[in-house]
């Protein structure tokens, strides 16, 4: 097995790709060693120390790294583990909140309209560009004018990504849908 890695635009991640599907649906973040627990992969690499974040995707794993080590120094690491792991056969459930955020929030019918538009231009235009820098991005909801967004993977904490919610993702749903004001990250 081969594995290929990508830097991000963000330094401390760095996005894994193993040639074969991770994930058949969805997408898995781990913020901490307590979330991994269930998962081995995940949980053997927050057990060297040095990650803050796991995220899975379809074809890949992003790794969020600490500051205090260098990725020359982990990398041959990371990607032991990783190829251990799938030549023993592991694999990920998908096993994401079956409720997202917004599923517990009651919109009027003109709001409806407004959050299937916006989670349309997410899925389709936004969504496929975050993951090539290993990280994903996810509707939360909708008040006001304001779109709340979830940054996962490489996105979370990248110093691009407010550049990025507000010149990119912020530009071009209020282009495509005027009753949105505003694009705010929940993380």
């Amino acid at each position: 097995m081969f594995i290929q890695t990508e830097n991000t635009p963000n330094p401390l991640t760095l996005k894994f790709i193993p040639g074969q599907t991770v994930l058949e649906k969805g997408t898995l973040e781990f913020k901490s060693n307590k979330e991994s627990k269930n998962h081995k992969l995940a949980d053997e690499l927050f057990s060297t120390g040095n990650v803050t974040n796991v995220f899975v995707g379809k074809d890949f794993i992003s790794i969020t790294k600490t500051e205090k080590v260098e990725w020359e120094h982990i990398k041959p690491s990371f990607l032991s583990i990783i190829m251990n792991f799938f030549s023993a056969g592991g694999d990920f459930e998908n096993d994401t909140k079956s409720i997202s955020p917004d599923d517990q929030v009651v919109y009027s019918e003109g709001e409806l309209k407004i959050v299937n538009k916006v989670k349309q231009l997410i899925e389709e235009r936004v969504k496929p560009a975050v993951a090539q820098d290993g990280g994903d991005i996810s509707f939360v909801s909708f008040k006001d004018g304001v779109v709340f967004l979830e940054l996962q993977g490489a996105c979370s904490g990248c110093p691009s990504s407010t550049m990025t919610l507000k010149s990119g993702i912020e530009n071009m749903l209020k282009y495509y849908v005027p009753e949105v004001e505003s694009v705010e990250p929940i993380n």
